[in-house]
């Protein structure tokens, strides 16, 4: 049995080593040179073997070759850059028996192969055959010099002869790797006068073509012969086939395709190009890559649209209910779409409201309404300009940005492109994307929009572009002037229930598996689920709550239980647990120096319970419940306010000085801010100070000024739709604000009391209770 000996592992990149050699390798890894360090403090050997993918940074044993060579170390130098050269000298081969990972390097189990030598006749001339046809090669080819060969063929070993042979021509590294685990002398001797042969034959062709075309070769016909020599070669070789046919492949959809001139010239650049590559860089790679993108690509292709507005106006009825006016708008912009279908549409839609409420839902039924493909990207949380325009070819791993990558997915130029959570964009050092948008969505731009990486002008102005967000303000004013906004409010438990029975429950039914004889709702169910167990502007909520009733029935069915499933108000805690909100937050009987304030959230509205307390002290005013800037300075002019009226209100001129003025606002660990609490604020404080209770069944929003002033606020149909759904009867509101009442949900309005003021004044006599 061989002896197996145990040597550091240095594993080679792009070479390899024969015995018998004498040659510098540099070393950049630190494993390898931690290998070699390792050699040095013993005998100075290592095994150096060739990885498979030169790609790879830190091989294991399935990445290297199994045979390799057994070299000795003679000298080492350390360059600049970290790098170490060494000086090996190549002993003999060794075929890897064992592979072990230690902390710094590599080390593996040997087994040494010595050349046996025969001097048979036989061997004695294939010696002969294979030392005239390298003096021919180096005679001809004259890549090395003479006297090389010189040098060699004085040598009386074959396999050592064989091995320098190897070493000097110029041959591919798996066949030298082929080579190396040739272990019998005659056969490495015989693979080795093949290969000579073949690179003879080679070198003929070249001698004939060059003989042929040698008095054509004129300066204007030098890439013309430079071409057609490496065809040839490359045909001899017989490893141009898959090329050719690939590049005929590219041509032929070239010719069948509809594309600009501009591409078509871009195209044809780059095959040529792809031509005179070698068919494994990774180069060439890249240039398939982009090739594919131009050819892939929508340029011409466009869908027809549907022109019937009574087939639209069904669409959206059916696919969702109540926004009437959001659909009566979209209507709108489809008929004037159609009068105009063969000039640009400067119009764009943005379609602004709380989550869940259908933005991305609507943006899919105008697709299908007039008959064009549909796209959705997502812009939450991009930051990178690139992300819009793309990566310059330039860059490894470049691509197209999604504007680009979206048309190539949709397959047509006129697509209905919606661009989702447009106010989640973010900037960073690497560029402002909603900057990179303001090309894309302005009509006299979006012509001819260049991306980076595609580098050619593309056509986007026969895009139908629709935009949705949660919040207007995050919306940058640039972007935000180039589109028309819709706003869509917030659903009314009418507008839920509605959606729950013909979309919502429905769809879970089906999703779970449950017919519809299988399960059934009871009287008062969903309004239920609506008020005790959703709080929310959208529906998305909801449709989980009913997603649990149906697994729940689900699992009772294969349980054996009898069907259908009744689920009724008495037995719904069993089937959703117990009720996770409760329906008023606000105070069921009047309270001292508590009032209820209305604040517009992200999400939709919501009402805001305000606690005032007056505390002996030095007359601090004290604010809690993390109130932002703007509403402390609303909570200080209500104050002042309350100052300047201290006699109309019964108070001693000095209150202020010998009382601390506590005002918190509950759930203390959500921010809040704006002007709109101004007035409820000052009415809880009033309420303390004067000990009148403030009634619960009202609530109030409006900015209060110095001199007792209400200032119009925003977001008003959000607020009162959280104010019925918490049961309020009366709203105070500003007067400007009045004209806002009509967009209001006419459910909600029949139920609730608006009352218009101006003065703070107002608002006192309408919140507060008489002593009696």
């Amino acid at each position: 049995m061989a002896e197996i000996r145990t040597l550091p592992l240095v594993p080679l990149r792009g070479m390899m080593v024969f015995p018998n050699m004498m040659i510098n390798v540099d070393i950049g890894r630190p494993r390898t040179a931690a290998a070699v360090e390792a050699a040095m403090i013993k005998d100075r050997q290592v095994f150096l073997v060739m990885q498979k993918d030169n790609d790879t940074e830190d091989p294991t044993r399935r990445d290297l070759y199994k045979v390799g060579a057994v070299v000795e170390v003679r000298q080492i130098f350390r360059l600049p850059g970290g790098i170490v050269r060494i000086l090996i000298d190549c002993l003999r081969r060794g075929t890897i028996k064992g592979y072990r990972e230690l902390e710094n390097y590599a080390e593996v189990d040997i087994v040494e192969h010595y050349d046996k030598e025969t001097n048979s006749r036989e061997m004695e001339a294939l010696t002969r055959a294979m030392a005239h046809k390298f003096e021919e090669w180096v005679r001809r080819s004259q890549r090395i010099p003479p006297e090389t060969f010189v040098s060699i063929s004085v040598m009386e070993n074959s396999g050592r002869l064989a091995d320098i042979i190897a070493s000097h021509l110029n041959l591919q590294l798996e066949v030298k790797q082929d080579l190396l685990a040739t272990f019998s002398v005659k056969r490495r001797m015989e693979k080795i006068y093949s290969l000579l042969v073949k690179e003879l034959e080679i070198l003929t062709i070249e001698q004939n073509i060059g003989s042929k075309l040698q008095q054509q070769v004129e300066k204007v016909q030098k890439d013309f012969y430079l071409r057609e020599q490496i065809k040839v070669i490359k045909k001899e070789l017989g490893d141009d086939e898959d090329k050719e046919e690939e590049l005929s492949e590219y041509r032929k959809k070239i010719a069948e395709g509809d594309y600009p001139e501009e591409v078509k010239k871009a195209l044809d650049k780059e095959l040529r190009h792809l031509d005179l590559m070698p068919s494994m860089s990774s180069e060439s790679a890249m240039v398939k890559m982009y090739v594919d993108w131009l050819i892939e690509l929508p340029w011409n292709i466009a869908t027809d649209d549907e022109t019937e507005i009574k087939h639209a106006e069904e669409i959206l009825e059916k696919d969702h209910y109540g926004l009437e006016k959001v659909k009566t708008r979209i209507l709108e912009f489809l008929a004037v779409h159609r009068l105009t279908k063969d000039k640009q549409s400067p119009t764009i839609l943005c379609l602004v409201g709380p989550p869940g409420v259908g933005k991305t839902s609507l943006a899919s039924s105008v697709a299908r309404a007039i008959g064009r493909k549909f796209v959705r990207v997502s812009l939450g949380g991009v930051r990178d300009e690139a992300e819009i325009r793309g990566h310059r070819r330039t860059y490894i791993g470049a691509l197209p940005g999604r504007i680009i990558e979206g048309i190539k997915r949709a397959g047509s130029n006129n697509p209905v492109f919606l661009l989702d959570e447009v106010d989640k964009l973010s900037t960073s050092y690497q560029g402002d994307p909603s900057a990179a948008l303001l090309e894309v969505l302005d009509p006299a731009q979006n012509v001819s929009f260049r991306d980076h990486y595609i580098d050619l002008s593309f056509d986007l102005s026969k895009v139908l572009w629709i935009v949705t967000a949660n919040n207007l303000g995050n919306i940058p004013r640039p972007l935000r002037d180039r589109m028309e906004i819709i706003t869509l409010s917030s659903y009314t438990e009418v507008e839920k229930l509605e959606i729950a029975k013909r979309y919502l429950f429905p769809r879970q039914r089906e999703k779970n598996g449950l017919k519809m004889k299988s399960i059934r709702l009871g009287a008062g169910v969903i309004e239920e689920i609506i008020t005790k167990y959703t709080k929310e502007a959208g529906v998305r909520e909801l449709e989980r709550e009913l997603g649990a009733l149906c697994r729940k029935a689900a699992r009772s069915i294969v349980e054996g239980k009898e069907i259908p499933i009744v689920i009724n108000k008495k037995n719904l805690v069993e089937f959703l647990e117990k009720p996770k909100y409760v329906k008023k937050r606000a105070e069921k009987e009047p309270q001292v120096g508590v009032a209820t304030g209305m604040a517009w959230t992200e999400v939709g509205g919501d009402i805001l319970p305000t606690e005032a307390s007056v505390l002996t002290g030095k007359g601090e005013l004290i604010l809690t419940g993390q109130l932002g800037d703007v509403m402390q300075e609303s909570a200080r002019a209500g104050l002042s306010y309350i100052r300047s009226r201290s006699k109309t209100l019964k108070l001693a001129d000095d209150f202020y000085k010998k009382h601390d003025l506590h005002i918190h606002l509950p759930e203390g660990a959500i921010p809040k801010d704006g002007p709109s609490a101004g007035i409820t604020m000052a009415t809880a404080l009033v309420s303390a100070l004067t000990k009148k209770k403030v009634r619960s069944d009202l609530a109030m929003t409006g900015e209060i000024t110095l001199r007792g002033n209400v200032l119009p606020i925003g977001g008003l149909k959000e607020k009162v739709i959280a104010a019925y759904r918490e049961g309020m009867k009366t709203i105070v509101l500003p007067k400007e604000n009045e004209r806002d009442i009509e967009d209001i949900p006419q459910v909600v309005r029949d139920k609730l009391e608006f009352v218009p003021v101006e003065h703070m004044d107002e608002v006192l006599k309408v919140a507060l209770l008489s002593d009696k």
